[in-house]
């Protein structure tokens, strides 16, 4: 059984932060992010409809055959 040392030190705690200034905060940080360019968002979401397509394609073939194999079986 773990036993706790009573070292809080890897615990970051902040003071609360009213709604106005939560809002700053998150503000500041959405800044800070590097969102994707136009062409980058295209090309993975035209990259992520492939893929779906890819996988419908593969579990319909793999569903088919199982349903084919059982049905052989059944009728044998």
């Amino acid at each position: 059984m773990a036993t706790t040392s009573g070292n809080n030190e890897a615990k970051e705690t902040r003071p609360r932060v009213g709604p106005v200034q939560f809002v700053r905060e998150v503000r500041t940080e959405v800044n800070k992010v590097t969102w994707p360019t136009w062409g980058e968002w295209r090309i993975t979401t035209l990259m992520v409809f492939i893929m779906v397509a890819i996988a419908t394609v593969f579990f319909f073939a793999v569903d088919s055959l199982i349903a084919f194999i059982v049905q052989q079986l059944i009728a044998s």
